[in-house]
């Protein structure tokens, strides 16, 4: 497939870009290199071989849950900018 300006300029409409002369030399070749890969692609016989669904066989490896320990109250707040005693102190955000 050869590209022609014309869809180039249809292109760069629809995507909303403006190409200079030089940038519109450039991404023409780009493109028609892109178009001559997947062309080439196309002539490699795929029959029998499966699609490709996912990289590895492996469905949803979770670990197992652990209950653990957790820091105090006091440990949590002692790095808090503004604290009262048992609570972190943040700005009001709703108004009434």
């Amino acid at each position: 497939m050869e590209l022609t300006d014309e869809m180039i300029d249809d292109l760069a409409h629809l995507a909303r870009l403006r190409f200079s002369g030089e940038e519109r030399i450039s991404v023409k070749k780009d493109l028609q290199k892109m178009i001559s890969f997947v062309e080439k692609l196309q002539e490699i016989d795929t029959t029998g071989v499966k699609p490709l669904l996912h990289m590895s066989d492996t469905v949803n490896i979770l670990r197992e849950d652990e209950v653990q320990g957790s820091i105090s109250r006091e440990d949590a707040l002692l790095n808090a900018p503004v604290k009262d005693e048992q609570f972190f102190m943040v700005p009001k955000v709703i108004k009434k």
